[in-house]
């Protein structure tokens, strides 16, 4: 034991043994040789400037002076370059992804490598080469298993390639052998950390490969058990690192542990032994900085190295508190082997492992992004430099990213630069940091990662090569795609090398990109590359109606498939492929053509899609191809300038993008601040309160003017021609002024024109000077034209009624967008001048100084405003004596902006000091300044200023202007007064005339000229409407009607405003027409909308109105108040699925309907009703339901009223349960359900009709089961599977029940696995089942489904082959029938024949023994099978397809009929293990009595007299090669001999003695005997099929012909290849045939009986007219009734009767033909057909012989299928036929 010690530890007086210390004293000498070439070579290198590696400190000698070094400090850290990389050099990794055959490892400092699977391990390579070797194909652990992302691996640069662009490519190792390659199994020690593969798996442990020639690594399995990330067992080649335990036999053995947190924590020390030659990446160790320099740390370890850690492998927190002797963890990074530089990391992620490497960053995926403003925090000259991105991340530039790759360094000019713009390369999972690249070549491409691209994009790129399949094309230096062979154009190139040279740079379009496995593939089509219509890049893009290029993938004779971009494809079926019909589609298509398809169905969910070409090209192109029109009119919207013109501007409307068009005179009702609204908007500006007014097919037109965009919002319009009525109001713009008048548009694209005296109110005589182009004016219809769809209007101000309050909409509207104009205009010019003049203000004093004074009028000057035109009119200097140079006080009227020009006067009573205006007071008016649209006035001589809008045709317009109380916009400083105020106080009582009435309101002019509305519900009392009826109908226009005001609404937006103050007035009243609420003792109470909907109770029933229908979510809204509305969802709406295509049929507009509360909800505000009488869910109650979704495992879900959802099970479908119980539903159709209950809010559903109506419905075949009790044992019952598993057969029984039947309770066959039986039942299977017993407590059911107990037929099909499984009496009875057969059959067969029995204990297949013969000799178990003829056991061989085939030879052999019985075997045995063995080897050996010795001896005897019987018994089968050689010497010639001896060897699967024994028969057998030697060359052909190859198989063949008749021969070789499916040579063999034999009959019907077999009805029967042509005419009518009763056996029994009918109809006394017929007819078809067939028969006009004939056969098939009335029948018809036979006779 103290040996082992001090082996393992050894002391520090134990003297060692001399030839390990030579070891040592010469490895240091071999370190010193090293040294002087090392210093040379540094003095080279550092001349060349090269690298900045320089040697490292040295290890001290043990024995030596210590003068001598080992490997100097650095004079300069930097990090680890590509060109510095040696083959043979050690580095830690870090694994980023895995694939099948390679690991993509991140190496330090951003370098990259690559471990190929032929480079793990010596044994797994060996693994790999024997599985290529082997067909088997044992499961091998592919790569995924052995490594993981994120996984530290010690590896070795094994090889370095140069890839095509240049660029290095390091091919990895880690090959223990290579890694671990300087340490010897004498400098192992205890405790080292070694990295290895697991070389082998043992039974307690793995032997390891640790690389070391002569020691064997051991690692315990219980070791790993413990190890925490990888709880199941290691497989061969997979990488470890572990720990030595302990070292024995001079190393020759080693024992390893796998411990993580000992291996965390093991530190290397110096005892371990390490030294500079085998140092290896990835130790731990403890180290001492010996010095701080800016670029990294050089540090001391195991008591004399040096090493260097750069900056990347500081720890980032720590890098402060780095300082001279500090001591630190560090972990060795890699080392190179020539110059002896060992690199260090401190970082935490290495230094502390077991924790996984993190391979992405901690956000998201940034690789490809281009980042701006960053800065750079420090340069590392040989190294590169860090940047600090905005979000504060560190980034590393190599310093090859720092300029371009030609430009010549400046790292000085980089770093001066403040700011820096980078692109993000990728990320280094073992420095953790993300490297990035200042190249403004790279951050410049489009496209750096194949992410950056998405289908349908156009992109530019370079050809780089041809290839058979395609063209390959570069967009960047490592992003390529392919273009395919069909599109390197529209048309296919035959030499597309003539069109496309390398590095011609082409423009193409991306079809689909898959950036996970790096694949673009792009299109060159130029339809496709050009095409300006909508892309479908998903089936959602592919709405229908929408119109789109697509290439054509597929010409079926259905139609043509085709594809879009991202695999989006579609079915254009035949009769959407041209308006001509089309017959054949190849004729008129080909693959690669590109198409307009229009959508006309699509279902996203399938990814199912059906378009036309028709439709695309008929016409509807123009509105599906452009999306444009999705924005409807009356829209609001917001839109982006994109161009100015001259009359417009052209907009892109917010959020899609769609072009449309605003005109300039749109762009205000005035017409002034149209152009200067033109001006001042500028490309790229966002418009909103925009308006679409008209659209066609063409564009969309947009108005930005607020009367028409008021009356869009108000319904003020007519959608058609259709709408208008004369005396409507409209409101529209000048289109266009003619001699005669001027047109009038309105929204909609619908034009009226004005007559020229129905333009103003007085005389004009020039109708240019009335109106302005684009002017909004209010027009009323006058007449109508229906028949030429023109009519006329009315503009005079007498007969149009404007709004109320339009006119200070317009004026505040109009002032607005003033201030608009010269705000914008203010701040977009940085100009002083014009945010000076954007301060002033109407009615503002200014200090002027005179200019000039003039008769028209003076100009000013201002300190303030330099550069502006100051002006006075002669009018507004009037009696003031003006001199230049005179300081003046001034009152602004006007300001222009764009012009800089200000209006002042300087009359004395507009500069006075304001009076203050009294609301209600007159005053009397004055212009002052006209400015185009508008006026400025002033009031009396309040010197007061304010502005007004001239009327249309007259600058009296004051009556038209109403004065409101404060200045609305920047406004001039006015005080305005209201005159004459037109509101309504609430309660009035008011008289007015109706003017219009509509559905849910009425509009009433009342006495002094303003408009009132009436509500619906305000027209009756509640108590006198009738459900149903319509309130406002009862009121016509133009009755007089008292009214009284409730409320009112706001003129510019008609919102309904709520009552807050008794004295508050309205702009338009709301009235109420009730006689109750009319008088007025009653005081009225206003009511907040508010308090009113929270006034109604859930369950309440109310009187609403229909108000509006939603089409869109099948909702209708109703209105039960002027503030209230609420909505009725469809499916509380309709009791009736058939009413829910169109619920708007069962309800008018302002209909009354009596209406449920549902839900009231006042914050949301949400009001929902019902109208079908129930507002909630009760259980037993029926309702609609609307189907969301079908699931096989739950059933249906369906969606209920009121918010509630449900499921209807399986079983709850129907009273009598279907096959496939989901097939008839579908998503949204719409059910009656009956409510079974509900659970945790989901209610169980039942869809019986039963449950639904039971009083009509009919007793239900599967009653619903609604509890266990109601079950009985024995009771036969039907249940949907609800799934299979080990335990068994589930079956849903009901909702809430599911049986169980296990698995020997499925099937009387023997099975081994449940998925036998879940394949063959899937969910849903419909089945019957016997109830065998209940457990009530816990509402088990055990079930049946056996044959026995349900009296259906077993669940799995009988041609599985499977065996049965047999107990009790019945498996007694197989036993003895088996013995019976065993004593029938000849010696040896017995055995073999023993080991078919079913076996029930041994459900595995035996193993094929090595004394196995390969030939398996079986019978077949019905006896009545047997019987058959020989003839037809040709059709019955089964060709088996499990392991290698071999050859089964059946118990009574027919070799004369091919080798019918040769059959390849799936399992084969020697028969030793029967049923009987098993039991006796079961029982123990015991010595044998003297009773059983003599019974042997007699049982040897017996045997002996056996065998002599046999041999001279000529009839029983010879056992061996002599026995065969004796019987054929007797009887040479008989074939049967020959062909028994070849099996004999087949048995044994000796096939060249087989060969060579058919052969000599072939020899041997007498030429005259035709038949017999016809037999052997069918048996070689056979035997050439099965185990020959199709050369000596065609070797054979040809033989076979010189030698036979050719026909039989190639008669028998197709059904050989027909019976061993190999149908193509079949198909070709009999090709040939029918060439060759085509006189032949027999070979059109071999031929044609092949056909059906295959199931290829339509090839028989083109062969049928084939063999007409070719074989004589009188055989016609055979051939035809053999190939119709072909089509009986294999094909179509229509197809065959038909061919008989016609036959017949021709050649009708054919009675052979008639009884052929007759008998297939009573094979295949049904007793009515039958007795149709014999009904013609017997009134043939043949002999009478023949008919008695057929009148036997009929009466015995009456006999036999018939009924006592039809025997009766035909008796009846034989004696009519006798009567008259008799009578013609006698005539």
């Amino acid at each position: 034991m103290a040996t082992m010690m001090e082996e393992d530890f050894p002391r520090g007086g134990t003297a060692k043994k001399p030839a390990e210390s030579k070891i040592v004293v010469q490895r240091t000498e071999v370190d010193n040789l090293f040294q002087s070439n090392e210093q040379a070579d540094s003095k080279k290198r550092k001349g060349a400037k090269e690298d900045g590696k320089k040697p490292k400190k040295q290890k001290m000698g043990k024995n030596k002076e210590d003068g001598l070094t080992l490997n100097a400090a650095v004079k300069c850290v930097e990090i680890l370059h590509s060109k510095n990389v040696k083959e043979g050099m050690l580095l830690l990794g870090c694994v980023k992804e895995v694939t099948d055959f390679e690991v993509t490892v991140s190496l330090p400092c951003g370098l990259q490598g690559f471990l190929s699977i032929k480079n793990i391990c010596d044994s797994y390579a060996k693994l790999l080469s024997e599985q290529l070797d082997s067909a088997d194909t044992e499961e091998i652990c592919s790569l995924p298993h052995l490594f993981y992302s994120g996984m530290v691996i010690r590896c070795v640069v094994a090889k370095l390639d140069v890839a095509k662009g240049g660029s290095l490519s390091i091919q990895l190792s880690v090959n223990p052998k290579l890694v671990n390659k300087a340490l010897t199994s004498g400098s192992l020690k205890a405790g080292m950390i070694l990295s290895g593969c697991v070389e082998s798996v043992e039974d307690h442990g793995y032997i390891v490969d640790i690389g070391i020639s002569g020691t064997k690594a051991f690692l315990p399995k219980k070791a790993v058990k413990d190890k925490h990330n990888n709880p199941e067992e290691l497989k061969v080649g997979q990488y470890v690192t572990s720990q030595v335990e302990g070292v024995k036999n001079d190393g020759r053995v080693v024992q390893l542990c796998v411990s993580p947190q000992t291996i965390a924590q093991a530190c290397t020390v110096s005892e371990h032994g390490w030294n500079l030659t085998n140092l290896v990446p990835g130790l731990l160790v403890k180290a001492t900085i010996k010095k701080v320099t800016k670029h990294g740390l050089i540090l001391d370890f195991l008591s004399s190295f040096s090493g260097q850690v750069d900056f990347l492998h500081m720890e980032p927190e720590q890098a402060s508190n780095y300082t001279e002797g500090t001591e630190v963890l560090a972990c060795v990074l890699y080392v190179e082997p020539s110059t002896r530089l060992v690199a260090l990391s401190l970082r935490s992620y290495l230094v502390q492992p077991g924790t996984r490497v993190d391979t992405s960053p901690a956000g998201d995926d940034r690789i490809g992004e281009v980042v701006k403003d960053c800065k750079m925090t420090t340069m590392h000259h040989m190294s590169g430099a860090m940047l600090e991105l905005p979000d504060k991340t560190p980034v590393f530039v190599h310093r090859n990213h720092l300029k371009e790759s030609k430009e010549p360094a400046n790292e000085n000019r980089v770093l001066a630069m403040p700011e820096h713009t980078c692109r993000i390369l990728d990320f280094s999972p073992m420095d953790q940091i993300h490297f990035v690249t200042l190249r403004k070549s790279v951050i410049e491409k489009p496209f750096y990662r194949y992410q950056d691209l998405h289908a349908g994009q156009v992109v530019e790129g370079t050809v780089s090569v041809l290839l058979n399949h395609g063209m390959v094309v570069h967009l960047s230096d490592h992003i390529k795609g392919l273009v395919p062979r069909t599109h390197l154009s529209d048309i296919i190139l035959k030499n597309p090398e003539k069109k496309y040279m390398e590095g011609m740079k082409i423009k193409c379009r991306v079809l689909s990109v898959d950036a996970e496995n790096k694949k673009l593939y792009l299109t060159r089509k130029k339809a496709l590359v050009e095409s300006s219509l909508p892309l479908f890049l998903s089936y959602a893009d592919a709405r229908p109606g929408h119109v789109s290029h697509g290439y054509i993938i597929c010409i079926k004779n259905f139609g043509c498939i085709v594809r879009f971009y991202n695999n989006v494809k579609g079915l254009v079926p035949m009769n959407e492929l041209s308006s001509e019909p089309i017959i054949s589609p190849e004729e008129f298509f080909y693959v690669g053509q590109v198409l307009k398809a229009k959508v006309l169905q699509c279902d996203p969910d399938k990814a199912k899609m059906v378009l036309s070409f028709k439709a695309a090209v008929e016409g509807d192109t123009q509105e599906s191809a452009k999306p444009q029109f999705d924005c409807e009119v009356g829209k609001r919207l917001e839109a982006k300038v994109l161009k100015k013109s001259v009359n417009g501007l052209e907009v892109a409307i917010l959020p899609d993008e769609i072009r449309a068009v605003l005109p300039t005179v749109h762009l205000s009702d005035h017409m002034s601040n149209c152009t200067l609204l033109w001006e001042s908007l500028q490309e790229g500006d966002n418009i909103s309160n925009l308006i679409c007014f008209c659209k066609n097919k063409q564009n969309i037109t947009l108005t930005k003017k607020p009367t028409v965009r008021w009356s869009l919002e108000e319904g003020m319009v007519a959608k058609d021609f259709s709408e208008i009525t004369v005396g409507m109001q409209l409101i529209g713009w000048i289109k266009n002024i003619m001699s005669y008048g001027v047109f009038v548009e309105f929204p909609y694209g619908l034009v009226g024109l004005a007559p020229k005296s129905a333009m103003t109110d007085k005389f004009i005589s020039d109708t240019a000077t009335a109106f302005q182009l684009g002017q909004t004016v209010f027009a009323k219809v006058t007449n109508l034209d229906e028949e030429k769809r023109r009519f006329l209007v009315t503009l005079k101000i007498s007969e149009v009624i404007s709004p109320e309050g339009d006119a200070q909409t317009r004026l505040i509207n109009g002032l607005q967008e003033r201030r608009a104009v010269t705000e914008m205009l203010a701040t977009r010019d940085e100009s002083d001048l014009r945010q000076q003049l954007a301060a002033l203000s109407v009615g503002q004093k200014l200090k002027l100084t005179v200019d000039t004074a003039k008769d028209n009028g003076a100009s000013f000057k201002s300190d303030d405003l330099i550069g502006a035109t100051i002006l006075a009119t002669k009018y507004h200097v009037m009696g003031v004596n003006l001199n230049p140079g005179q300081k003046v006080t001034a009152v602004i009227l006007h300001v222009d902006i764009l012009s800089a020009c200000v209006h002042v006067s300087i009359l004395s009573k507009l500069v006075a000091k304001k009076k203050s205006l009294n609301e209600g007071s007159k005053y009397t008016a004055m212009v002052q300044h006209i400015d185009k649209d508008f006026a400025v006035i002033s009031l009396d001589d309040t010197a007061q200023l304010t502005v007004i809008e001239p009327s249309c045709q007259e600058l009296q317009g004051l009556p038209l202007v109403s004065w409101e109380r404060s200045a609305p916009v920047r406004q001039r400083t006015t005080s305005e007064n209201q005159m004459g105020s037109k509101g309504h106080r609430f309660g009035e009582i008011v008289q007015g005339t109706v003017q219009t009435v509509k559905p849910t309101s009425i509009q009433v002019t009342l006495e002094d000229g303003s408009t009132g509305s009436v509500h619906v519900s305000e027209v009756m009392e509640v108590t006198e409407m009738c459900q149903g009826s319509f309130p406002t109908a009862s009121i016509k226009v133009g009755t007089v009607v008292t009214a009284r005001v409730i409320g009112g609404r706001e003129a510019t937006s008609h919102r309904f405003l709520p009552f807050s103050h008794p004295k508050f007035t309205y702009n338009i009243p709301e009235l109420t027409l009730i006689p109750s609420n009319l008088d007025t003792s009653t005081d009225l109470k206003p009511v907040k909308p508010k308090e009113k909907l929270n006034s109604y109770k859930v369950g309440e029933e109310i009187t609403c109105f229909v108000s509006k229908f939603n089409p869109d979510r099948k909702s209708m809204e109703v209105t039960t108040d002027p503030c209230v509305t609420g909505s009725v969802e469809l499916l509380a709406m309709i009791t009736d699925p058939k009413d829910a295509g169109h619920p708007e049929k069962l309800y008018k507009l302002g209909q009354a309907v009596r209406a449920k509360v549902v839900e009231v909800n006042s914050k949301p505000q949400r009001f929902a009703l019902s109208l079908t009488g129930v507002h909630k869910l009760e259980k037993g109650s029926v309702t609609l339901g609307m189907v969301t979704n079908i699931q096989p495992q739950v059933g249906l879900l369906v969606k209920l009223p009121f918010g509630g959802t449900g499921t209807v099970a399986v079983t709850d479908l129907a009273d009598s349960y279907k096959p496939n119980p989901l097939d008839g539903y579908s998503k949204d159709q719409l059910l009656r359900c009956f409510l079974l209950g509900n659970e945790n809010g989901k209610w169980q559903l039942s869809l019986r009709p039963s449950r639904l109506n039971p009083q009509q419905a009919k007793p239900a075949k599967d009653p619903e089961v609604l509890s266990v009790n109601k079950l009985k044992a024995g009771q036969i019952i039907r249940g949907y599977i609800k799934s299979v598993g080990e335990q068994g057969v589930f079956i849903r029984l009901s909702g809430s029940i599911t049986g169980r039947a296990q698995l020997q309770q499925s099937t009387k066959y023997f099975i081994n696995n449940h998925k036998v039986l879940s394949k063959h039942l899937p969910p849903n299977t419909l089945l019957t089942t016997k109830i065998l017993s209940i457990v009530k407590k816990e509402g088990l059911v055990n079930l049946s489904l056996l044959p026995a107990d349900t009296g259906k037929p077993d669940v799995l099909p009988e041609s599985l082959g499977l065996p049965l499984r047999l107990i009790g009496e019945e498996k007694k009875k197989h036993d003895t029938q088996q013995k019976k057969k065993k004593r029938a059959l000849p010696g040896s067969e017995e055995k073999q024949a023993e080991s078919e029995v079913p076996k029930k204990k041994k459900t595995k297949k035996a193993k094929t023994d090595d004394n196995d013969s390969g030939v398996e000799v079986y019978f077949r178990e019905e006896d009545d099978e047997e019987e058959e003829p020989k003839a037809d056991s040709a059709n019955q061989v089964a060709q088996s397809s499990a392991g290698p085939s071999r050859l089964q030879v059946a118990a009574g052999f027919s070799w004369d009929v091919g080798l019918s019985s040769l059959k390849p075997a799936s399992v084969a045995q020697d028969g030793d293990s029967s049923d009987g063995e098993d039991q006796d080897g079961s029982s123990k050996p015991q010595k044998k009595t003297r009773h059983e010795l003599e019974q042997e001896k007699k049982a040897a005897e017996k045997a002996l007299v056996q065998r002599e019987a046999e041999l001279m018994d000529s009839s029983l089968r010879p056992q061996d090669a002599a026995a065969f050689e004796r019987l054929l010497l007797a009887s040479p010639n008989s074939s049967l001999l020959w062909l028994q001896y070849m099996a004999h060897h087949l048995q044994a699967t000796q096939i060249e003695q087989a060969r060579a024994v058919a052969e000599r028969a072939l020899k041997t057998i007498s030429f005259r005997e035709e038949q017999e030697k016809l037999n052997v060359w069918v048996a070689l052909l056979n035997l050439e099929n099965m185990y020959g190859t199709e050369e000596s198989l065609k070797k054979v063949f040809e033989r076979a012909l010189q030698f036979c008749e050719p026909m039989p021969v190639y008669q028998q070789l197709a059904d050989i290849y027909a019976k061993s499916d190999k149908t193509k040579e079949a198909e070709a063999l009999y090709k040939t045939m029918v060439k060759r034999f085509r006189q032949n009959k027999a070979v059109w019907l071999s031929y044609g009986t092949f056909l059906l077999q295959q199931g290829q009805s339509d090839a028989a029967s083109g062969l049928l007219q084939r063999a007409l042509k070719s074989l004589p005419s009188k055989e016609s009518v055979d051939v035809i009734g053999k190939f119709a009763q072909l089509e009986f056996r294999y094909g179509d029994t229509e197809k065959g009767c038909a061919m008989f009918d016609k036959v017949l109809t021709s050649y009708p006394k054919r009675t052979d033909l008639w009884s052929v017929f007759i008998d297939l007819m009573v094979k295949h078809g049904s007793q009515k057909e039958v007795r149709a067939l014999f009904d013609r028969v017997i009134h043939l006009s043949v002999s009478v012989k023949k008919i008695k004939f057929f009148f036997k056969r009929y009466l015995e098939y009456e006999k036999k299928h018939g009924t006592p009335q039809s025997i009766q029948t035909v008796k009846e018809k034989a004696i009519e036929f006798v009567e008259t036979k008799g009578t013609d006779a006698a005539n």
